[in-house]
């Protein structure tokens, strides 16, 4: 196959984000959408629903009023997101996801619960964002119009003041989910809930902000109290009816890598791996008494999930390398503050 090809549209399918603070119009506003949506293409299947919030509840006289079709399922399991967009490919025409962040928590706090940890550490995320990843694959390569509702998430910078000292500070707002969820909507939109005035009892507006527009013809706008035909500018360049062709779905780089960690090599990596991991440890707690052994014991479970030598040994070594360097970095900060501690020892002794 050749690589490049005559450049013309092949997103066939609406993949819309909505995000916002509670009461800002999100369910609605979605809704609107799905149901514009479905008239316009004339679908003949129905809009499914996936409901964290029992907000469809409240959206029902919409769609039949509009004589849509929804149907619903009620759920905060992943798993059950996964399995629904999967069976709404071959069964929906509209895929309707309210609230998203509800399904990214419950990822979170599921693996957290099996692995019965506390706190989310560099390998943890490693073992939980693929899981996630088949979720945003399907969003993007779907044969699916897909709208997926989330909530608002502060975004927080360091800003430098003009006496160019570093502060944290507020410097925006994001859909909160997994980070790079939000990079897959082709339109994303924020909606925020406004006073109509100042005076006492002014009414409110819910305006839609167009943070990305990837067509840019509405990239920026926002309107308020937003319609289906607000967005339909974006939504009519879509190769609507056509072929979906996000990307290149049997194209990957296999061939830039040979087999050889497979065997020997492999095997060689992962032995070096645990013997730096094994110096790393007794670095932190030597000796054979009861409380060494118990910091090494730790320590392992602080960075590897588990107590048993024998289950690191069975690791991947791209999971053992990342538990490595953080034990390089626990080590180095160890060091860091014995060097602290003898300094203020020496000083002391200096002034005496």
């Amino acid at each position: 196959m050749e690589l490049f090809q005559d450049a013309k549209i092949e997103s066939a399918f609406l993949k819309m984000g909505i995000y916002g603070e509670a009461g800002s119009g999100k369910s609605f506003t979605s809704s609107l959408v799905a149901i514009g949506l479905h008239k316009l293409v004339k679908a003949k299947k129905d809009v499914f629903f996936m409901d964290s919030e029992t907000g469809s509840d409240y959206l029902i006289p919409m769609f039949e009023k509009a004589k849509v079709k929804l149907k619903v399922a009620k759920t905060r399991a992943f798993s059950d997101l996964l399995e629904g967009i999967k069976y709404a490919e071959k069964n929906a025409s509209i895929f309707l996801v309210d609230s998203l962040t509800h399904y990214w928590d419950d990822l979170v706090e599921s693996y957290k619960k099996k692995k019965k940890i506390q706190r989310m550490q560099i390998q943890n995320w490693m073992d939980v964002k693929p899981v996630w990843r088949d979720f945003s694959t399907i969003l993007v390569m779907s044969g699916l119009h897909v709208i997926i509702c989330g909530r608002a998430g502060d975004v927080w910078e360091n800003v430098i003041d003009g006496e160019g000292y570093a502060e944290l500070k507020k410097t925006g707002t994001k859909m909160r989910l997994e980070k790079e969820t939000s990079y897959e909507p082709s339109l994303l939109v924020e909606m925020v809930k406004v006073r109509e005035n100042s005076q006492p009892g002014a009414g409110w507006t819910h305006r839609a902000w167009v943070v990305k527009d990837r067509f840019d013809v509405i990239d920026s706008q926002h309107f308020d109290n937003p319609t289906f035909e607000s967005f339909l500018p974006h939504i009519e360049l879509l190769a609507l009816g056509g072929e979906h062709k996000a990307l290149e779905p049997d194209r990957d780089s296999q061939e830039l890598f040979n087999n050889s960690n497979n065997g020997y090599e492999r095997k060689r990596q992962r032995t070096i791996l645990l013997e730096k991991i094994q110096e790393e440890v007794h670095i932190a707690h030597p000796g054979q008494g009861a409380d060494a052994k118990r910091g090494r014991s730790d320590l392992l479970h602080n960075y590897f999930n588990t107590r048993s030598w024998t289950e690191v040994e069975g690791l991947f070594p791209d999971r053992l390398d990342v538990g490595l360097k953080a034990l390089e970095i626990h080590n180095s900060d160890d060091i860091k503050r014995q060097r602290e501690e003898l300094e203020k020892k020496n000083n002391k002794k200096e002034k005496k």
